[in-house]
């Protein structure tokens, strides 16, 4: 663990598992592949990369096997800007890997490998109170809470020591049906949505979560669940800002002319999104803003390594470039 502490205070932390993927070099079935390209990935460690390249003063901690992985992993985020002073390695267990089988641009499939991985073992005694205290925003998903027993318990009291402080918390509901099944996500993911300021599912894990066949019935049933700002991920149709008490807003996205992957899309919206917060931009810009990263996400494989900086973000904002790959 890194023992120099964060003095100034930071825009955002998160906390999540991190692993090391290998993606399969041609479309199709994975005992077919020979050929891997290897990169780090997780939901939290995409959307933190997408803000420190925005030059935001963003944290991520987890548990990291003491492992070659682990060490490349740490070197990484940290390498992007990244404050990693609460990461902590665990001799006892590993870093977590996944394989990831592409069959078309929007069409793959992840076989993950973290049974028992050290991010598995994350439990609240990891959590710095004064850490969480020292961010302006704290964003988590709902893959941490799937992971395990202590990890649920970890981001639930994130979620208690957030709400004490009046922290704005952003969630990103990131359904995982193959960590646990819908009935117990709902339970254990619906009272952490309610407690969030802003919620960013996807269309379809929204109208999962809610039980609902249609966006609009969804969006409803959320209103009157009590959960009021939803911001909702529709990938190549944009996004619709559904907040209670008002019309919802669909936002249109961008076209990307050749995409490669989509793979982090999500993820890279949502940096895209709290970047514009920060900066206090309206909620129609803010949604622009995670449009335009979600586009540059789609121009490579892996799910961060084509997004910008602040200028390069801007310019293609303001018109001045093109997204052309």
């Amino acid at each position: 663990m890194d023992k120099q502490k964060t003095k100034n205070q930071l825009d955002v932390i998160t906390m999540g598992e991190t692993m090391m993927a290998f993606e399969g070099m041609d479309n199709g079935s994975l005992k077919e592949n020979i050929l891997f390209k290897k990169w780090m990935g997780g939901a939290e460690c995409n959307f933190i990369i997408g803000l420190a390249r925005m030059g935001l003063h963003c944290g991520w901690f987890s548990r990291l096997g003491h492992d070659e992985f682990g060490k490349e992993i740490y070197r990484t985020l940290k390498g992007e800007g990244v404050d990693v002073s609460h990461v902590k390695f665990d001799f006892r267990a590993p870093t977590g890997v996944f394989f990831v089988e592409r069959q078309t641009v929007c069409d793959f499939k992840c076989y993950y490998y973290r049974e028992n991985s050290a991010a598995s073992h994350l439990s609240p005694s990891d959590i710095d109170p004064d850490y969480v205290h020292n961010s302006k925003i704290i964003y988590l998903t709902g893959i941490t809470p799937a992971i395990s027993q202590t990890t649920r318990s970890a981001t639930e009291r994130i979620f208690d020591l957030a709400v004490e402080n009046g922290q704005t918390i952003i969630f990103d509901p990131n359904l995982r049906l193959k960590l646990w099944d819908i009935y117990l996500a709902r339970k254990v993911l619906i009272p952490l949505i309610k407690k969030s300021t802003y919620v960013l599912p996807g269309e379809e894990e929204l109208k999962l979560l809610m039980n609902c066949e249609q966006l609009e019935e969804a969006i409803a049933a959320a209103h009157e669940q009590g959960i009021h700002n939803l911001i909702i991920k529709r990938g190549d149709k944009g996004a619709v800002i559904a907040i209670a008490g008002s019309k919802a807003n669909k936002i249109p996205s961008y076209v990307v002319p050749n995409p490669v992957s989509s793979m982090g899309a999500g993820d890279c919206f949502a940096a895209g999104f709290v970047a514009s917060l920060l900066k206090q931009k309206p909620l129609e810009e803010c949604v622009r803003w995670g449009n335009a990263m979600g586009a540059f996400c789609l121009m490579g494989s892996g799910p961060y390594q084509t997004l910008p900086d602040f200028s390069e973000l801007q310019s293609f904002l303001n018109g001045e470039s093109a997204i052309a790959r």
